[in-house]
């Protein structure tokens, strides 16, 4: 869990950065360590349910192993802190994905009004506001 905690920091950092270079293999490797995370969470959950459908994870520890009630302790805070972790960069990509947006609006409606400049025989098609020379 510390490893994955470790490459979502990375995550973070690359995103901060703009080091676009560096998302694509911790994205990969990212996928790689979810699957399993969560193949191991599924086959506890699987084992618990088979003893004792209602059971939890921290009430079968308590029973049957209370010396590994700390490190399930400290393991439910690494996934927690994961969990904050990975959900903050779903954030900062949303801000960039918006900000990108916004930049490539703004872009497209520049390059309109810039087409529009001249008509089709290379004079300016606009009207230009001011004074015109010589007047008053």
């Amino acid at each position: 869990m510390r490893n994955f905690i470790a490459l979502l920091e990375k995550e973070q950092q690359a995103l901060l950065n703009q080091d676009a270079e560096q998302l694509l293999p911790i994205a990969e490797t990212k996928t790689a360590f979810a699957n399993k995370l969560s193949k191991i969470g599924n086959a506890r959950r699987q084992h618990l349910s088979s003893i004792d459908p209602d059971l939890e994870a921290a009430a079968w520890i308590l029973k049957h192993a209370p010396s590994a009630r700390p490190a399930w302790d400290e393991l439910r805070k690494l996934a927690a802190q994961a969990h904050h972790i990975n959900q903050t960069n779903g954030e900062v990509i949303q801000l960039k994905l918006r900000s990108n947006q916004q930049a490539l609006g703004a872009l497209l409606g520049a390059a309109k009004s810039t087409a529009s400049l001249y008509g089709k025989d290379g004079q300016r098609s606009i009207a230009v506001s001011g004074r015109t020379l010589g007047s008053g």
